[in-house]
């Protein structure tokens, strides 16, 4: 692993801890930091699902165990949100546009950070027909964007007062899970690109999340955490909005081998992406490019 790598890993363990000590996933703050830390575009939306996926598991068992999940509260959310997640995560927008998107996404997770919502005193669960529109929009955003929908999910939920702080979370972490694992298999149909360094990163995420979720309910200010999340959700999304992408184009050679030499080889198209859009490409995407030294897509 390079220095780049362990960096990236330090730095989702940090994401992964801090969201599972306020009973979240992380989604967004794993898109901040590889969007800050510089990782292809094509790789940060699926990365963010896995790593999504890893914790949401931790918390949902924590949540279950704990007796605060209600299957009541979850499924008329989950029933519209998983389809639409899936259908989200095979729409493939272009760069500029989801950029802009995401940047919104991340933009509108820090105002949720800031805002500290008061636990209701009593609750009433949402129509079944409210729950089902608010959990398929939900879940569509959630696909499109690589995230799991749970940051926007649960301070919903308490503002409402369709339900407890406790099972607000529990729900939502359940809800993240599922959008995640719908998202997944919907950008996996369109073909994906993961980072060599994927396993290093998830190890990363358990240790964090498995720290985070034991200790933040139970050591840390919950305010103080917030306002650190907020302010890397800000810079990244700030950087995402503002910073127009400058893709480097493969020498005339490269692009010329795409089409049918790759397939012949059985090469994925995520090689492809990988190939276009990385300064640190594989070994794989290296030896197939006849003129690497002559674009940065293609240098050694």
């Amino acid at each position: 692993m390079e220095i780049a790598d362990i960096a990236l890993c330090c730095a989702v363990l940090i994401v992964a801890f801090l969201y599972s000590s306020v009973g979240h996933a992380g989604a967004s703050g794993y898109i901040a930091v590889m969007a800050l830390l510089g990782v292809a575009s094509p790789m940060i939306r699926p990365t963010a699902l896995v790593l999504n996926i890893v914790v949401a598991t931790i918390g949902s068992v924590q949540f279950w165990r704990a007796g605060h999940f209600r299957w009541s509260l979850f499924w008329p959310f989950a029933l519209a949100s998983i389809p639409a997640a899936y259908y989200g995560g095979k729409l493939t927008l272009p760069t500029r546009t989801l950029n802009i998107l995401i940047g919104i996404v991340l933009l509108a997770s820090a105002v949720r950070l800031f805002v500290q919502l008061k636990p209701a005193t009593e609750t009433r669960p949402p129509a079944t027909p409210i729950a089902l529109v608010t959990g398929g929009a939900l879940g569509f955003l959630a696909g499109l964007t690589g995230t799991g929908g749970g940051i926007f999910l649960t301070p919903l939920m308490i503002l409402l007062r369709w339900s407890t702080t406790k099972q607000a979370a529990a729900a939502s972490v359940v809800y993240i899970l599922v959008n995640s694992a719908s998202g997944l298999l919907g950008a996996m149909q369109k073909g994906i690109t993961l980072p060599p360094f994927l396993w290093p990163m998830i190890g990363a995420v358990i240790v964090g999340g498995s720290m985070g979720s034991y200790l933040g309910s139970r050591r840390f200010s919950v305010p103080v955490i917030h306002v650190l999340l907020a302010s890397v959700l800000i810079l990244a999304g700030g950087k995402l909005i503002l910073t127009k992408p400058s893709p480097a184009k493969p020498a005339k050679a490269a692009r010329a081998i795409v089409p049918e030499t790759w397939q012949a080889a059985g090469i994925s198209e995520g090689w492809v992406a990988m190939m276009c859009h990385t300064s640190r490409p594989t070994r794989e995407a290296q030896r197939w490019c006849p003129e690497r030294a002559h674009s940065r897509c293609c240098r050694a």
